[in-house]
């Protein structure tokens, strides 16, 4: 059966995603056969144009038309369109990868968990990340006590997009439309991979604190001239901070910014046990940095032999490779879980977890104090 996908949302992720579905047969021939069937979004023009570059034999303007038209559907829109059309593509027993975060809202999070819940097909969160070989290759020294009992995690995320002050207004500076800004942006990836990592090891997050701040209240919209034509409100955070206590007893500290000049793509984590520790960073995401016991300093591994995680589908040891590469494995994954009838992870309830830390991480940072993760 060859699965027809959907796919709405034809920007960043959109051609992340398309180009992940054009690698599949030549690198993953034991993945499903699929079509890259119908592309959708608002802008006729602009989305045939997308359609005819990304390999889509159809587009369409209206998701609710789409679904009936898809086996698979790919929610890669904003934030605020993640709820209607992904609960409508499950209660119609279609399976749903989307974006993350889950929702703008927690209330919008529960009601995708639970249509997840309710069907009977995979419902996928889209955290990336937990899809590079060397974080893979973390795991699996977690899970063997190499690294003994874990006690900490850090975790950052800088970007500098947004130093200049007259950087363009987009969505994702608009609370009713993105939820958070760094916070949910950025610092979703980095919960949702300490999870990945130590969740096993530590349980859950118990407690919060909290800062966000907005360093430019306000960014221009500018015409097609390149002139201003009007000032926006910024009403999402510019970068935050949040330390968090997990079950266990161990600790984590979390930052995330968009205004960290010098830091392009900055998404850096470390775990420190009673035996060693790793850290690793998604700039040099073929390596990790590995401490272990008895020995006086780190050893740089360079993940990229053929028995580490997904590695034998690509090149010869030390032949490395990139960023795409983790979509090319997230979509591997989730749809052969459609094909087999399986389950895949992260799902819609990890989404949801990730969503009550970001909810807790600002209720601490309205009440200046340390909150409970309700």
């Amino acid at each position: 059966m060859t699965l027809r996908i959907g796919v709405l949302g034809y920007r960043f992720m959109g051609k992340a995603h398309a180009n992940a579905m054009a690698r599949l047969p030549m690198f993953f021939p034991d993945a499903p056969d699929i079509e890259r069937h119908t592309l959708v979004g608002r802008d006729e023009a602009a989305l045939a144009d997308a359609a005819e570059r990304f390999g889509f034999t159809h587009t369409a303007t209206d998701w609710e038309a789409a679904l009936d038209e898809v086996d698979v559907f790919y929610n890669l829109g904003p934030n605020h369109v993640h709820a209607e059309p992904s609960i409508a593509a499950l209660e119609a027993g279609i399976p749903v990868l989307c974006e993350k975060p889950l929702a703008p809202t927690l209330a919008e999070a529960a009601a995708m968990r639970d249509a997840a819940a309710a069907a009977d097909v995979p419902a996928g969160t889209a955290f990336n990340y937990r899809f590079v070989p060397a974080i893979r290759y973390a795991k699996g020294l977690i899970e063997d006590g190499e690294l003994g009992e874990i006690r900490q995690v850090r975790g950052r995320y800088l970007q500098d997009w947004l130093v200049d002050p007259e950087a363009p207004w987009a969505w994702r500076m608009d609370a009713e439309m993105a939820g958070s800004g760094a916070l949910g942006d950025l610092g979703a990836h980095t919960i949702d991979l300490a999870s990945f990592l130590v969740g096993d090891a530590v349980g859950g997050i118990d407690r919060v604190s909290g800062q966000l701040t907005t360093f430019v209240d306000e960014r221009p919209v500018y015409d097609d001239e390149g002139e201003i034509e009007e000032y926006r409100d910024v009403t999402v955070d510019d970068a935050y901070g949040a330390q968090v206590a997990y079950e266990s007893g161990a600790t984590g500290s979390f930052e995330a910014s968009r205004v960290a000049e010098g830091h392009k793509n900055d998404h850096t984590i470390a775990v420190h046990g009673t035996k060693g520790s790793l850290k690793f960073s998604l700039e040099r995401l073929n390596e990790l940095e590995v401490l272990r016991e008895g020995n006086r300093g780190y050893e740089t591994v360079l993940v990229t032999q053929e028995s580490d995680p997904y590695v034998d589908r690509w090149w010869p040891p030390g032949h490395v490779i990139g960023w795409e590469h983790t979509f090319v494995h997230e979509d591997y994954e989730f749809l052969s879980a459609v094909a087999e009838g399986g389950a895949f992870e992260p799902s819609f309830e990890d989404g949801y977890e990730v969503q009550r830390v970001l909810e807790a991480i600002e209720r601490a940072d309205e009440r200046g104090e340390w909150v409970a993760v309700e």
